[in-house]
């Protein structure tokens, strides 16, 4: 179910069983040393299993809280879990499952992407050397840069170099994945070669948690959604209620729009409005067809019928008065 914040409120965590998030925050917040609230008590739900998209426009809080997340900055208040394990006590547990590439990712460029993630594969002290070489190749084949291993980072493409950090933050099993927008910079080859790879990590089992502001790359690929605004949780859910929850609406053509508008006066639908062949309300509960055949039934000639359901855009430009960067 959709949950949207009025002002100075929160919006609650769904009520999934324990163990059944991959993430939990509970009034998580951040005011950074010269008073700017980042984030601001933050109760984020994030289930097992989902590709999770944690959306608002730039500036509105999502960088800061996966670095809460992950420890790297410390929340002023609140709490959060990572794979049913309370943070900070956790980490050593918690971590080794948790893979995640923020803000792009930072390589030798001289080195090959072969030789990099043998870098990284040495700096994880949980990390089994003996194991070092299948698990790289593993990773590179996973991401489709096996042929590519050998060459420079500096040759990579943009693409190519956002699959490597994705490659960096799967070389042991996780379970599951942080992505701080993955897409950003890419030409759209290389949007479509992240969106495949994270489709991919998802089928296996991995949550998969993707920062953005881009909606097109989150509708594609999410099942899930969060929406950031100002440092403010205003909505989450499945995409599904999300937009089934921001006014799905019914439209009929036809040339009697003031006898259709009083058949869906008389049903009981909201917001009706008419113009010139056109009659169009707020759906609510009643089913599409039994709205035609009442129309048909009182003499409306029907010559069209739709449902409109609206886009993502529309639903978090309602949700936090902005506009988002839709194809990026």
């Amino acid at each position: 179910m959709t949950t949207t914040a009025e002002a100075g409120a929160s919006v609650e965590a769904s009520p999934l069983p324990p163990g059944d998030h991959a993430i939990a925050t509970r009034g998580l917040t951040k005011r950074f040393s010269g008073g700017q609230l980042a984030v601001d008590d933050l109760n984020l739900a994030v289930p097992r299993g989902s590709v999770f998209g944690f959306l608002g426009p730039n500036g509105s809080g999502k960088t800061t809280t996966i670095r809460m997340l992950l420890g790297l900055v410390g929340p002023t208040a609140g709490s959060h879990e990572l794979l049913g394990v309370r943070m900070p006590e956790g980490w050593a547990t918690a971590l080794p499952k948790v893979g995640s590439l923020i803000e792009g990712p930072a390589f030798h460029p001289h080195l090959s992407g072969l030789a990099n993630l043998y870098r990284c594969d040495a700096a994880d002290r949980t990390a089994d050397p003996r194991t070092s070489r299948e698990r790289i190749g593993a990773a590179l084949e996973r991401v489709g840069l096996t042929a590519a291993a050998g060459k420079r980072y500096k040759a990579y493409s943009l693409g190519m170099k956002q699959r490597l950090g994705i490659a960096a933050a799967m070389l042991g099993p996780r379970e599951l994945l942080i992505l701080d927008e993955p897409t950003n910079g890419l030409d759209p080859q290389g949007t479509r070669e992240v969106r495949t790879l994270v489709r991919e990590i998802a089928a296996e089992g991995t949550t998969v948690f993707v920062s953005s502001h881009l909606l097109a790359e989150i509708e594609q690929v999410c099942s899930h959604v969060a929406v950031m605004r100002a440092g403010r949780l205003v909505a989450q859910s499945s995409i599904e209620e999300l937009r089934d929850g921001s006014g799905t609406r019914i439209r009929v053509e036809t040339p009697d729009t003031d006898d259709a508008t009083s058949v869906l006066t008389a049903l009981g639908l909201a917001d009706v409005r008419g113009d010139d062949g056109e009659v169009s309300a707020e759906l609510g509960v009643l089913a599409p067809e039994s709205i035609c055949a009442e129309m048909v039934g009182k003499g409306v000639a029907v010559r069209g019928l739709a449902v409109m359901r609206p886009s993502l855009e529309d639903v978090f430009v309602q949700l936090t008065g902005e506009g988002f960067d839709v194809n990026g």
